[in-house]
């Protein structure tokens, strides 16, 4: 089949990958775009996958104040050299990740850091909300299960639909750029200050 330069050109500039690769993805598509864009994009997460176990000491920190100046964000985002670290698709996912903070208010970056005991009282208090609603016993703990995904796509910001496009999640925000970039990308921490927080306590 035969694909043509615009599309190539669109598929590039949209996923970042080569002429090459995205002639074949177009071809195995049969010219379907969208198709051809979640084929570049799996391939993107096997390449980032390979790309996670590297060292990642670079980056920047991103500064972000909301509109009014009554919500701020800093973000600490790794990658592994400082070529990529000024690279304009790494800049732009610090300034829309700290964006998203300032949005979304996670707790945590991932569902690991999340502490035991904070997960076991939400399963608890899942499990006797489905109880109290008359769920069979036998399906409560699926019910659980996938509530307790819920609570991490609330708290943990890897999870998060993100901000501006909610069909896509954090994650894959930060796989596709690793995608385009070729290196291993990290949130290593954010701090999330919304102003009067905490006077109430």
């Amino acid at each position: 089949m035969n694909v043509s330069v615009e599309q190539i050109k669109e598929l590039r500039q949209l996923t970042g990958a080569g002429v090459l690769e995205v002639k074949k993805a177009l071809e195995a598509a049969e010219g379907d775009f969208d198709k051809a864009a979640d084929i570049l994009r799996e391939k993107g997460a096997a390449r980032a996958a390979k790309r996670s176990e590297r060292t990642a000491s670079e980056g920047i920190v991103e500064l972000y104040a909301h509109p009014g100046n009554r919500v701020g964000v800093m973000l600490e985002l790794n990658c592994e050299t400082d070529f990529v670290a000024r690279n304009e698709a790494f800049t732009d996912l610090a300034h829309d990740l700290a964006l998203h903070i300032a949005a979304m208010s996670p707790r945590y970056i991932e569902s690991d850091e999340v502490p035991q005991e904070e997960l076991e009282r939400e399963a608890e208090v899942l499990r006797n909300q489905a109880l109290a609603e008359g769920k069979p016993e036998q399906i409560v703990e699926k019910i659980v299960s996938g509530r307790m995904n819920k609570y991490y796509e609330e708290f943990c910001l890897l999870e998060q639909p993100f901000v501006k496009d909610d069909k896509v999640k954090v994650k894959q925000l930060i796989t596709d750029t690793i995608a385009k970039t070729g290196e291993n990308i990290i949130v290593r921490r954010f701090a999330r200050y919304e102003l009067g927080e905490g006077l109430d306590d």
